[in-house]
């Protein structure tokens, strides 16, 4: 901390990815937060994928790790199946729910 200002290292949420629940958690709260975005969604399954084996979770997704990547970008825009492909190798499924 030279000349008074404080460095921090970059935040990433897959660090805190730890266990089911804490994904559970995490997805939840995007969705509720989301405004509904899909790429808020995309990015999330993103951000849980680096925080298991990301080559892995494309292979199982059936897609290459580049295009995993991209698709789960920012500026990424998944299909559906895509999403479904992702979920299910993250061992998660979409779930749908009236809106009260």
């Amino acid at each position: 901390m030279s000349n008074g200002v404080e460095t921090f290292a970059p935040f990433d949420t897959a660090d805190y990815l730890n266990s089911v629940e804490d994904v559970a958690a995490y997805l939840e709260a995007i969705i509720e937060e989301g405004d509904d975005d899909p790429s808020v969604i995309a990015r999330a399954l993103g951000a849980i994928a680096r925080s298991r084996n990301f080559s892995e979770i494309a292979r199982q997704a059936g897609m290459s790790r580049e295009g995993l990547y991209k698709a789960l970008s920012a500026d990424g825009n998944p299909s559906l199946a895509t999403v479904v492909k992702v979920a299910r190798a993250l061992g998660l499924r979409l779930h749908f729910e009236a809106i009260a």
